[in-house]
């Protein structure tokens, strides 16, 4: 089996327009709030949520903190400016700020970095409150699975339009959407302190991960998935690792079973049946 993704870029593009479009129209709302970070995936989940809903009802939210790189900024304004989307400024740093005056305890770079993430979902929320839109996140499937993500911070959101979209395959999507240069061809990173990069802190090429992750996807073993990927063995287990220890993050809800049928666990009641 080639571990290599495909993915049919026009054909996957209209799917989640069209879902998006109907999951947008079934929930009522009146539009969509989006995080523009000035990378890939948000660019590309503002362009997809724009061409479900049209521009107008997209609102594109720039959450800079005093740390964070103006290049970022420019890249967010450049992608809202190629859509025509209605954008505001929002600075975290307050935030930030009052949480490191009222906590006794020492901050980490981890939880600095969490605090960074939950800020931008906090106003992204009120946001998406206030006019009555939808928060669309914009995590993808590798960082999903690897829980490369703040629980209750980026991997928060109302809808997750690229969340079975590995990053190999949202450059492909990206692609299709003619991002601009600059945004395809920086280096992927969350933000979270000066010089931070994704493929730096999770120690693996996201080339390597993608194809680890469709080779435990189809059910291969680890020695396959190393022969086949031409990685390390070692590697192959370090992200079966990140997988298996980043689970809980994946549930909304983990709730001790006692009755019938229990929330976040084996309640499924899609909209169309009712309960």
């Amino acid at each position: 089996m080639d571990l290599e993704l495909t993915l049919d870029a026009p054909a996957v593009r209209a799917q989640l327009v069209e879902f998006l479009r109907d999951y947008h129209e079934r929930s009522g709302g009146k539009g969509f709030v989006v995080g523009l970070s000035g990378g890939l995936d948000s660019s590309v989940v503002a362009h997809l949520c724009a061409e479900a809903v049209g521009k107008r009802a997209v609102l594109g939210l720039t959450l800079p903190a005093d740390s964070s790189n103006p290049l970022d900024q420019k890249h967010a304004h450049l992608v809202a400016d190629q859509l025509g989307l209605p954008t505001e400024e929002f600075s975290i740093q307050p935030f930030l700020d009052a949480m490191h005056k009222a906590c006794r305890h020492k901050a980490t770079r981890l939880s600095d970095a969490n605090l960074r993430s939950r800020a931008r979902m906090l106003v992204l929320y009120w946001h998406a409150n206030s006019t009555g839109k939808l928060v669309a996140a914009t995590g993808n499937k590798s960082e999903i699975l690897v829980g490369y993500f703040t629980k209750h911070g980026d991997g928060a959101g109302d809808v997750h339009p690229i969340g079975d979209l590995y990053k190999t395959q949202v450059y492909a999507l990206a692609r299709e959407l003619k991002l601009p240069r600059p945004i395809l061809s920086k280096a992927p990173s969350a933000g979270l302190w000066k010089g931070q990069t994704d493929e730096d802190e999770m120690g693996v090429r996201y080339r390597d991960l993608d194809r680890i992750l469709h080779g435990f996807e189809n059910q291969l073993g680890a020695r396959a998935i190393a022969e086949r990927a031409d990685v390390p063995l070692k590697t192959v287990e370090k992200v079966r690792g990140m997988v298996l220890r980043s689970e809980h993050k994946r549930h909304g809800l983990v709730v001790p079973k006692v009755g019938f049928r229990t929330p976040g666990l084996d309640w499924r009641a899609p909209p169309s049946r009712g309960l």
